[in-house]
């Protein structure tokens, strides 16, 4: 029976048998008991399912993973210790020294910063397109060696929505799979992998968790994409890996299995970015509400914006869902029950302005977080963007007078009145 997503987050990932707990166990064991040394030997030869070292995978984690993948539509996810290491993990398993990689200018900070700066360290390219560039211009950006391509389906904190299929069909016609992070929409309001997304990202940090009580990260693979049909691109995953007696991925595993395994196995394996099974409890305890919250979200920043685009104050609002926007016909195809709860915007007067308005705020919290049921605010270009330079800036859509708040669960028109007395002190 087809079930509603609103059902799946509630039930999606986990059925207990007779007799079994009801709410998904913690299992808080680092380590798992076998009875001999071959079967434990089968599951390090990866020939049986099974658990022995909670760094690869953990019982608690992987049915709260399982519950994400039924969310996204995908055929197999993992969960990370934090967003930053599902964005890295989700690139650095397909992309290897000598390679390119085609992102979206307009994204967060830190991943920003992990393409232009850490990974390229790592030998690793960067091309980085405006994600209003036409298909030729798109098209422009790839080289020989691109391995994938990247985006955000809501910008953070531009708030730009990103034309899924347009850099699907691109990423496609060049062979690559298109990455999207997931993490503003939530599956709520976009499935990425409905309109030719091939591996979604999240941090689970933000909406998914929801209370700002864990941090936490996702990725999952849709099984669509064709690895073998462009082996030559992901030796990865198409060609033996002597670390795991010769096995090749994409042939042992499949279009569904074999991305997730190779970054569970290898990368989670060597680096040990994992998240605890308490963090994966905690998560899925906000996952059970994520269809209630989130219209809650989108009705507070719908009413904010609406507000902000009336004052004499604000240069400028940002917010797909807000007749006008410079995204709205984006948002209405590929986000037409709601986007997020973040509104960015421009106080007039510049930095000064911006900072006496969020000290101003009785309910917003100026806080280094976002997508929490607390109503929150950040100055992006003096905290989580504030290693770009003035021209990384404006490709990433941030000015010097930027605010982004993102609302919360509490009441609309206490939310509304806050930003009207804090516009009383710029």
């Amino acid at each position: 029976m087809s079930q509603s997503i609103d059902t799946r987050c509630v039930q999606a990932g986990y059925t207990p048998k007779n007799g079994e707990p009801r709410q998904v166990p913690i299992i808080q064991s680092t380590t798992f008991k076998y009875d001999s040394s071959d079967a434990m030997g089968a599951l390090f030869d990866l020939e049986a399912e099974g658990y022995f070292y909670s760094r690869l995978q953990n019982p608690t984690c992987d049915t709260v993973a399982a519950k994400i993948a039924d969310l996204e539509g995908g055929t197999a996810a993992m969960l990370t210790s934090s967003g930053m290491a599902a964005t890295f993990l989700a690139v650095f398993n397909i992309c290897e020294a000598g390679g390119h990689i085609v992102s979206s200018s307009t994204i967060y900070g830190g991943s920003f910063n992990l393409f232009a700066h850490t990974m390229r360290k790592m030998g690793i390219d960067v091309t980085f397109v405006a994600p209003t560039c036409t298909p030729d211009e798109l098209d422009a950006a790839f080289k020989p060696n691109t391995t994938c391509v990247f985006g955000e389906t809501i910008a953070n904190p531009a708030l730009t929505v990103l034309d899924i299929e347009k850099f699907a069909n691109a990423a496609h016609r060049h062979g690559v799979p298109l990455i999207v992070d997931n993490t503003f929409a939530t599956p709520v309001n976009c499935r990425p992998f409905e309109w030719g997304a091939d591996i979604v990202t999240h941090s689970t940090t933000k909406y998914m968790d929801g209370h700002g009580g864990a941090l936490g990260g996702a990725i999952v693979d849709s099984g669509k994409f064709d690895w073998m049909a462009h082996a030559d691109k992901f030796p990865g995953l198409t060609t033996p890996d002597e670390s795991y007696h010769g096995i090749v991925y994409a042939e042992r595993f499949g279009r569904e299995g074999a991305y997730i395994t190779k970054a569970t196995s290898q990368l989670m394996r060597d680096l040990g970015p994992m998240q605890s099974p308490q963090n994966a409890y905690y998560l899925n305890l906000g996952l059970e509400s994520l269809h209630v919250r989130m219209p809650r979200h989108c009705e507070n920043a719908l009413a904010v914006a609406t507000y902000l685009a009336k004052s004499d104050k604000i240069e400028s609002v940002c917010y797909p869902s807000l007749p006008g926007d410079a995204s709205f016909e984006l948002s209405q195809k590929y986000l037409p029950n709601g986007g997020c709860g973040v509104v960015s915007f421009d106080v007039k007067g510049g930095r000064a302005a911006a900072v006496r308005f969020m000290e101003a705020l009785k309910i917003a919290a100026i806080e280094t977080h976002v997508a929490d049921a607390r109503t929150c605010c950040l100055h992006p270009a003096s905290s989580t963007h504030r290693q770009m330079s003035d021209d990384e800036l404006v490709a990433a859509g941030i000015s010097p007078s930027m605010v982004r708040l993102s609302c919360g669960l509490e009441g609309t028109d206490d939310l509304v009145a806050d930003v009207a007395q804090a516009l009383e002190h710029v």
